[in-house]
C-alpha cells in the first residue's frame, strides 16, 4: 500500500512540475482588478528587455467571470520604452462567440484569455536594453454612448506576458 501512495504521489508531483514549468515565458505577471474595473484604473507592468537579439511575443492577459456582458473589448496598451518613447495602441479584442458564450479557456466560470499585442503580424525585437514599462487600461463604451463605461464589470485579472519566439 505503501509503495502504491508513494507511486501516486509521484506521478502527481510530476504533472505538476511538467505543467507548471513553461520555457518560453521571459515575463508573465498579473494584477488583481477589486471588483469593477475604472476606466482611469492602469495596470502598470515594468520589466527588463531579455536581449534586443531575439524575436518575442507579447500578450496582454485577462480572466473574466460571466460578468463581462460584452462582445468585444477595446484596450489603450502604452509601451514604454527605455530611452522615453511611448507607443500608444488601440486595440479591441472579441470575448464572446456569436451565441453568446465567452470565449478563454477554463473549465469553471473564470476564463482565461491571451491576447496577442506584439509579434503576430511581423516579429517583436526589443531594439533598446533596459527597462520598458507597459500601462493598460480599457476604453470600452455602450453602443450610442459618447461618454465611456466608467467601471468595467467582470474582468477579475489583468496581466501582460513576454514570451521568447521559437527558434
Amino acid at each position: 500500500m505503501l509503495k502504491r501512495t508513494n507511486r501516486l504521489v509521484l506521478v502527481l508531483l510530476g504533472c505538476f512540475i511538467i505543467t507548471s514549468c513553461d520555457s518560453k515565458a521571459v515575463f508573465d505577471e498579473y494584477q488583481s482588478v477589486p471588483n469593477q474595473w475604472n476606466k482611469d484604473s492602469i495596470a502598470s507592468f515594468k520589466f527588463t528587455a531579455p536581449d534586443t537579439l531575439n524575436n518575442y511575443n507579447l500578450y496582454v492577459n485577462l480572466r473574466n467571470t460571466d460578468a463581462y456582458k460584452f462582445s468585444n473589448l477595446f484596450l489603450l496598451v502604452e509601451l514604454n520604452y527605455p530611452n522615453g518613447k511611448a507607443v500608444t495602441d488601440t486595440l479591441e479584442y472579441k470575448m464572446a462567440a456569436p451565441n453568446g458564450e465567452l470565449l478563454g479557456t477554463g473549465f469553471s466560470d473564470i476564463k482565461e484569455n491571451k491576447l496577442w499585442y506584439r509579434g503576430f503580424k511581423k516579429p517583436f525585437k526589443f531594439t533598446e536594453e533596459g527597462d520598458y514599462t507597459v500601462n493598460i487600461q480599457h476604453a470600452m463604451r455602450n453602443n450610442g454612448e459618447v461618454n465611456g463605461v466608467v467601471n468595467l464589470e467582470g474582468i477579475t485579472d489583468i496581466g501582460f506576458r513576454v514570451e521568447q519566439t521559437q527558434k
